[in-house]
């Protein structure tokens, strides 16, 4: 069972993943799950996906953080 911290975690994980996807229609879950908490690795995979500059990215990222909650961190 987990402790209520990591569903913490876990829920805004979800909220960020949303608004991911209502930004880039074309990713999954299956997509975004492979870069929980792996920041660099996601912002790399929606460049390359996209074509859009990483700077682009990073700044969309940093304001739905804000607006999330979620952090990054190393696993």
């Amino acid at each position: 069972m987990k402790d209520a911290i990591q569903e913490q975690i876990d829920a805004k994980w979800t909220q960020f993943k949303g608004r991911l996807k209502e930004a880039y229609g074309a990713l999954t879950d299956s997509d975004l799950d492979r870069f929980e908490g792996r920041r660099d690795q996601l912002v790399g995979y929606l460049s390359e996906t996209t074509g859009e500059v990483r700077e682009q990215i990073e700044e969309k990222i940093n304001a739905w953080l804000d607006g999330t909650g979620y952090t990054f961190e190393k696993k």
